[in-house]
């Protein structure tokens, strides 16, 4: 069974004792791919040297994460825009808004978003959103920039049924990791009237580790979890599950 985890922070410090094995247990697990998103310049030497070490199975993306978009944001974009301009990414990515953390900096996390998009059309490179309490800020900006030159996924997806479907009609594909396991996740209460095309599959570790790991550290092995609760919604085999959304997540990045 081939899996693909569409994001998932492999160069946490969290996995600093045991990152190999980590990365072992997800390979055996089927997690042959994992694509890894950026969120800001100091983490990009660590996410080359995982590259480096697993360069056919680790894909990386470049982009500014919301909550570092702080005093020094023009500087983190010109560090983001230098490496795009002397490297291929897999996407642009995590960019986006989050007003859970700091609602204080919203106007300069539109601006960054808002150039990033611009980016991302301009390499023809998918987006990877961030979204966090900040639904119609996202849509109000992506309605504004959507083109056919505009596609991605909505990581960690955890808004309602309208809002999946204004997400799908913008070009973005769901990312559904461990919250879609959780008691009050909600997603799975509508996902089965999502056609599956529209879904990939992820886990955001270190974040967010599906039941019964809930609460705990979670890594790419995890992913089989998410897989079982998407075959109970979908009426599907797991392997079916597994196949579909690789090709999901093929059809997104071109790789």
């Amino acid at each position: 069974m081939l899996l693909t985890d569409t994001h998932a922070h492999i160069y946490s410090e969290e996995f600093a004792d045991d990152r190999d094995a980590m990365m072992q247990r997800a390979f055996e697990s089927g997690v042959k791919r994992i694509f890894v998103p950026s969120i800001g310049s100091s983490y990009t030497d660590k996410m080359y040297a995982m590259e480096a070490q697993y360069p056919e199975s680790v894909f990386l993306m470049m982009g500014l994460h919301p909550t570092y978009v702080k005093e020094n944001f023009e500087a983190e974009l010109q560090h983001v825009e230098h490496e795009l301009s002397r490297r291929k990414f897999a996407a642009i990515g995590e960019i986006g808004i989050d007003l859970y953390w700091d609602k204080s900096t919203l106007d300069i996390q539109k601006i960054a978003f808002r150039r990033q998009i611009q980016w991302a059309k301009q390499y023809k490179l998918p987006i990877n959103i961030h979204c966090r309490e900040a639904f119609d800020e996202i849509f109000e900006i992506l309605e504004e920039e959507k083109s056919r030159e505009l596609w991605g996924i909505f990581h960690c997806f955890a808004g309602d049924y309208q809002q999946a479907l204004q997400a799908i009609s913008l070009n973005m594909k769901l990312g559904i990791g461990g919250v879609v396991t959780f008691k009050n996740g909600k997603i799975d209460q509508f996902l089965n009237q999502i056609d599956i095309s529209n879904i990939v599959l992820e886990t955001d570790a270190p974040y967010l580790a599906p039941v019964p790991f809930r609460g705990k550290r979670n890594e790419s092995s995890y992913i089989s979890n998410v897989v079982a609760k998407l075959s109970e919604i979908y009426g599907l085999p797991a392997g079916d599950i597994a196949h579909i959304t690789t090709e999901n997540s093929k059809a997104v990045f071109g790789i």
